[in-house]
């Protein structure tokens, strides 16, 4: 039986079927094997072969439910820009109202990064062990605690430490909802999933600025932590009533903490896909350069207002999440996921580029416009680059998704971290640091993916 708690009304027991079933036999149906591609839910018809567990529910059921588990699993995804997002127009005030210098404050953009990093490599490995439910419940419940907390923080110091312990309890959402993408498609179905929770998780980055900076207007940036601390409690009732168990306890691994490592090991030593997880790390960094110095740039150096900066941040979002729209409904099964991801890596190598040449005078002055246009380039390209790396490792590797998941994550939340007050280091007058710390990434990023990915050689998916 799956681990999913009480069957209520509207409940989703989403837990991937164990028979050699044809690809959109229910999950849920008993047996050995794995679904193929496009299985979405357990309220399709049962095929030939698959025992009869629960009646066949109606292709409008079937709708429905995968709607939810779409909509439940974007939720997961959106904290983490929910809990960065919301607070960066208020980097400045903290600044102030905390006597910080400001390369001190981004650092609690840094910590809560780091552990989100932190975070995955526990609970990946956990989730392949214990299912994905209750570690995901476990990790909503420390989240929203550590919350509460930072928006009381007296202290840059106590407030460095609880955004670290928010994100390490953030990453279950992270790390659980691509585990769970993997336990339920496959192939192109996967990489389409992903471009939709893009979109689901593209609308946090687009209204949590907004939102923080009305949230300004009203109170202080301790009302920011009262409003994600509630998002917490909410997303922590959604994920218990209706996200079901996606693995069963067949598929499951023992072992502790050596069994975790030497799997994680063995993920590493594929090369193929050690370069997807590295390419992905280094442009979600120089993704995460642009979030953690943008407030300053645009508020400080351009003299922009709290809100005018929530809304180009907005429409970067926008932008990002309309190209990984294109990803998904377009390009995915037309055109190679690589072809894809290449081309995407390459207009983020220019776009840095081409920042770097304005922030740093080549162009003479230049006002906010030119800057705002490199990096809206910039942040759409991410909606090739990103979707296309997580799909491409996690084909690759069916028989530990938890893992495979925790490393992807872990990768671009460690390197983001490090990025974070790189951008910083020549104080708030320039934008300089920033644009090299995203030059750098992005062809670091170019370079993984051609010199350890090989994406003209023909590959086989790695065996379990």
């Amino acid at each position: 039986m799956p681990e999913s708690g009480p069957s209520t009304p509207g409940h989703i027991p989403t837990e991937r079927p164990e028979t050699a079933a044809p690809a959109s036999a229910a999950p849920g149906t008993p047996g050995p094997g794995t679904p193929g591609p496009g299985t979405p839910l357990p309220t399709e018809p049962a095929r030939p072969g698959a025992a009869p567990t629960e009646p066949a529910a109606s292709g409008a059921a079937a709708r429905r439910a995968g709607l939810l588990v779409t909509l439940v699993l974007g939720g997961l995804t959106a904290l983490p820009p929910l809990s960065m997002d919301m607070y960066l127009p208020a980097l400045p005030e903290v600044t102030q109202a905390l006597h910080a210098p400001a390369a001190t404050i981004q650092l609690t953009l840094t910590a809560c990064l780091a552990g989100m990093a932190l975070g995955q490599l526990v609970v990946g490995p956990m989730s392949d062990k214990w299912g994905r439910r209750r570690p995901l419940l476990i990790g909503m419940l420390v989240y929203i605690a550590a919350t509460a907390v930072c928006a009381l923080a007296p202290s840059p110091e106590l407030l460095i430490a609880f955004r670290l312990l928010q994100g390490l309890a953030g990453a279950a959402g992270i790390v659980i909802a691509r585990a769970v993408v993997r336990d339920l498609y496959d192939g192109v179905e996967m990489a389409r999933f992903f471009s939709t929770l893009m979109l689901i998780s593209g609308v946090a980055p687009v209204v949590a600025p907004l939102i923080g900076g009305q949230i300004l207007r009203i109170t202080d940036w301790r009302g920011v932590f009262h409003a994600l601390t509630l998002v917490g409690v909410l997303l922590t009732l959604v994920v218990w009533k209706w996200l079901g168990e996606t693995l069963p306890p067949a598929k499951r691994h023992g072992g502790g903490v050596g069994a975790a490592l030497r799997t994680m090991r063995g993920l590493l030593a594929d090369r193929v896909f050690s370069g997807y997880v590295f390419a992905g790390g280094l442009a979600f960094a120089a993704l995460f350069a642009y979030i953690s110095a943008s407030p300053f740039v645009v508020q400080e150096i351009y003299g922009a207002s709290p809100q005018t900066f929530s809304l180009l941040f907005g429409v970067n979002s926008v932008g990002l999440v309309a190209v990984g729209q294109i990803n998904g409904k377009l390009l995915v099964g037309r055109v190679s996921l690589d072809k894809v991801l290449g081309f995407g890596l390459a207009v983020i190598t220019l776009a840095a580029g081409a920042l770097l040449l304005m922030t740093s005078g080549a162009f003479g002055e230049v006002g906010l416009v030119p800057v705002a246009a490199g990096l809206f380039v910039l942040m759409s390209a991410m909606g090739l680059a990103l979707p296309n790396t997580n799909a491409q490792a996690l084909m690759r590797t069916p028989h530990a998704a938890g893992s495979a998941s925790a490393l992807l994550g872990t990768s671009s939340f460690l390197v983001g971290a490090v990025a974070s007050p790189l951008v910083g280091i020549a104080g708030e007058a320039t934008a300089v640091p920033m644009a090299v710390v995203q030059l750098v990434c992005a062809l670091g990023a170019v370079a993984c993916f051609l010199g350890l990915c090989r994406p003209w050689q023909q590959r086989q998916p790695r065996p379990a």
